[in-house]
């Protein structure tokens, strides 16, 4: 293939990717899905073999791509967040009622669902099961766009919605999108207790070091310093007292790309989650001046460089699984896939949620058609792959080849029911959302 048609190719497919979430909206049919299918099509092309596009042979690239690819869509969903925490408010945390639980409850026994089923289905070894299990564990922040909330509200836009009866802060996109948020960093205390187990000899002083600092410490250096970056930035940006720095009044979105490498990678220096830290520094950062249309401005480059990031990353996998991404994949694979969406996610889901729910009445409270539609749309996506390849590049994996097959087919999977299905039912629960207001 010359360079004029892959400069054409790229240029098409971005302009179908610009123009699919417009043509999209209305209809059960995301972009992701056929931006695979584009990916698919253009890898039937006469392509040069010189290009592998193995994953054993592209690690370190799956693994950057995708890591600033997740960084960038945490980034997005941060800002997009309207729902304030008030870390001193009970009251207050107990709005993000849905997303605690989703968090500790149900990512926990996705974790375990899936690490029994590649131990007993796939005959996977213990710790490579472990691995697997937290590897698809995580909602995925990129790909769950359909579920998710939109752009930063502020108090003109909040009441034009109010009047049109919409509401794009509901309780069911606000607790996927948080999820979202947060277990991209959660994941990452399973992901290294797997890579322990692998490294062997685990025992009672490594069980200490990986709660204690695994679990704990990285976790809260992640958060502390997320916070910290968003709340210097958004006094520079909103409050500062000479007006060439204030960011704000200057119209200059570019700082939210700054924030996310400026926080992840303090916080990788000191040891900390990196995915954490930016996705609390863009809560931080959006809490700073909460009604500015400056987070619109923000959230619009994020979002437009996350469109980019996708774009590449799902025409790559649709160009891969013709060209042997899924030869490794075997019915212990579509089984774990489909179990895994279909079965372990949702129940996971609905356990965390159902059992002393919240009242319905309350915000952050669920009723049961809200439950079952926050415990299904858990999608699968660029985050699980990044945390495979993350694995691979840092130990030596048993089975790496048949992982990557599971995987990369658990996201397809993942992509074409979720996208399938979002738009018909976010629609519905909106509907009867708007009639039970209607009728109060």
């Amino acid at each position: 293939m010359t360079g004029g048609a892959v400069y054409l190719i790229l240029g098409l497919s971005l302009l179908l990717a610009t123009v699919l979430p417009h043509v999209t909206r209305r209809v059960p049919l995301s972009p992701p899905i056929v931006l695979v299918g584009v990916g698919l099509a253009i890898g039937l092309l006469p392509l040069s073999d010189d290009v592998s596009l193995q994953p054993e042979d592209n690690r370190e690239l799956i693994t950057h791509v995708t890591e600033f690819t997740v960084l960038v869509s945490l980034m997005g969903v941060g800002l997009a967040i309207d729902r304030i925490l008030e870390l001193r408010s009970w009251g207050s945390w107990r709005t993000w009622s849905p997303v605690w639980r989703m968090l500790l409850v149900a990512m926990p026994l996705t974790i375990l669902g899936v690490a029994l089923l590649g131990w007993w289905v796939a005959g996977l070894a213990p710790a490579v099961a472990l691995l697997l299990g937290a590897v698809l564990a995580p909602t995925d922040p990129v790909l769950a766009s359909d579920v998710q909330v939109g752009e930063p509200l502020t108090e003109d836009v909040a009441a034009a919605e109010a009047e049109d009866g919409e509401d794009e802060d509901d309780d069911i996109r606000f607790a996927l999108t948080a999820e979202a948020g947060l277990n991209d960093g959660l994941a990452f205390p399973f992901v290294h207790l797997a890579l322990l187990l692998l490294a062997g000899g685990f025992g009672l002083a490594e069980a200490g070091t990986w709660l204690g600092w695994y679990v704990v410490g990285k976790i809260a250096l992640g958060l502390a310093v997320g916070l910290a970056a968003g709340w210097l930035l958004g006094r520079q940006a909103f409050h500062a007292r000479n007006d060439d720095l204030r960011l704000a009044d200057a119209g200059e979105p570019l700082l939210a790309v700054a924030a996310l490498l400026a926080s992840y990678g303090a916080a990788e220096l000191v040891g900390g989650y990196g995915f954490l830290a930016v996705f609390a520094c863009a809560i931080q950062l959006r809490a700073s001046d909460r009604n500015h249309s400056y987070h619109r401005a923000m959230h619009g480059v994020v979002e437009r460089l996350e469109r980019l990031m996708t774009l590449l990353i799902l025409l790559v996998l649709g160009m891969a699984m013709t060209r042997g991404l899924l030869e490794h994949l075997d019915w212990r694979g579509v089984l774990v896939a489909l179990a895994l969406v279909l079965v372990v996610r949702p129940l996971a889901g609905y356990v965390a949620l159902a059992v002393l729910a919240r009242d319905e009445r309350e915000e952050g409270g669920l009723d049961r058609g809200e439950i079952a539609a926050v415990a299904f749309f858990g999608v699968r996506g660029v985050g699980s792959l990044y945390y495979l390849g993350y694995a691979v590049t840092h130990e030596h994996v048993p089975d790496e080849p048949w992982l990557w097959s599971t995987v990369a087919f658990t996201v397809i999977v993942s992509v074409l029911l979720h996208g399938v299905t979002a738009t018909p039912a976010m629609a519905r629960l909106d509907a009867r959302r708007k009639g039970s207001a209607a009728a109060g």
